[in-house]
């Protein structure tokens, strides 16, 4: 009887690493969206179907430019696409022509992503490059801020204005919490529960600081973030106004500027954006307090409001020079000499 031959085992050999995180880049935008939802549903519910309609079209001038150039025909399944939408769409007031935030779309996709190869390979935050580009653009538009009325169904502002027209001063405005302390003779300081909950006027990501940190809270528990970058930055920014405030150079104090303005969204969706965020943890608390140092001079001593847009985007062009001066030393080497050490230097 012939012996039965046994089959040569197999070895496969694949290039590290070798253990793999069941998390993937779409679970992990597609979990930011989610957490995304209660803030969306509260600026709908305080602004009305503007609020809808401004987001919707900022989500669809980044989905149509991703689908046309991004670099994959399944690019539009991971999600960053449908987030850059609608983070834009949460810095925009709600009375923003429709045309206009479609175009901030297509810029921040086109301009913020794909001119440098894609997702993963962009210095600058899509949303905030597309906001930036809005803020120059049209700054009347964009700094335009319609107040709430009894009427949730009537529009916010001339969403339907026509493409390259003037549009028509047919809505309610008012100034921001910020724009009151810092521009107005005889300001009306806005209450802290108001700035928390949201009831206030400015952009739909001002709708509620509450839901907005609970939505950060979520992502970091669940390690989508790195949750040193948002901790630095609020922590900076209370020190550092309440250090301003204290010496009587600055209006604001420490727990308004902490939840006006777009502090709460940009520190918990914007600066922590993976790709545009220092890799090491030295690096990210540096990010954080420079964000939040910035923040604090560019709201009390700059021309706007606000500064967290300027702020992130300036960061984000030097997380490159973070992460080279912060990456950790080698095992067996010593600083300033380019490779491993045998022995010991007498």
């Amino acid at each position: 009887m012939k012996a039965r031959q046994e089959k040569p085992a197999v070895v496969k050999i694949t290039a590290a690493p070798h253990v793999r995180s069941p998390e993937s880049t779409a679970r992990i935008m597609w979990s930011v969206v989610l957490s995304l939802m209660p803030v969306i549903v509260a600026s709908i519910w305080f602004f009305g179907p503007s609020a809808l309609l401004v987001l919707v079209a900022s989500v669809a001038g980044c989905l149509i430019t991703e689908r046309l150039f991004g670099d994959r025909s399944d690019s539009l399944a991971d999600g960053s696409a449908m987030i850059t939408g609608l983070l834009l769409g949460l810095c925009l007031p709600a009375g923003f022509p429709l045309w206009m935030a479609f175009l901030g779309g297509v810029f921040g996709v086109g301009f913020g992503k794909i001119v440098f190869g894609g997702l993963g390979q962009n210095i600058f935050n899509p949303a905030l490059l597309g906001r930036a580009f809005l803020q120059a653009a049209f700054p009347v538009a964009i700094t335009t801020w319609p107040v709430r009325t009894a009427d949730w169904w009537a529009l916010r502002g001339d969403n339907f204005a026509l493409p390259l027209m003037t549009a028509s001063a047919d809505a309610v405005t008012g100034a921001t919490p910020l724009g009151e302390l810092k521009f107005s003779d005889d300001p009306v300081i806005t209450p802290l529960l108001d700035l928390f909950l949201g009831s206030i006027s400015g952009s739909l990501g001002e709708t509620s600081a509450l839901l907005i940190l609970l939505g950060g809270i979520y992502l970091a528990l669940r390690g989508h973030l790195n949750w040193h970058i948002p901790v630095s930055i609020l922590v900076s920014v209370y020190a550092f106004s309440g250090l301003f405030y204290w010496l009587g150079l600055s209006p604001f104090s420490p727990g308004f500027m902490l939840f006006s303005g777009g502090l709460m969204l940009g520190a918990w969706y914007m600066a922590t954006d993976m790709v545009t965020s220092p890799v090491t943890h030295t690096g990210c608390w540096i990010f954080g307090v420079s964000i939040g140092l910035l923040v604090v001079i560019i709201r009390i001593w700059g021309g706007l409001p606000e500064g967290v847009m300027y702020a992130i985007l300036l960061m984000n062009a030097l997380v490159p020079f973070i992460n080279r001066a912060t990456q950790p030393r080698k095992f067996g080497s010593v600083r300033g000499k380019s490779g491993p050490v045998a022995e010991k230097e007498s």
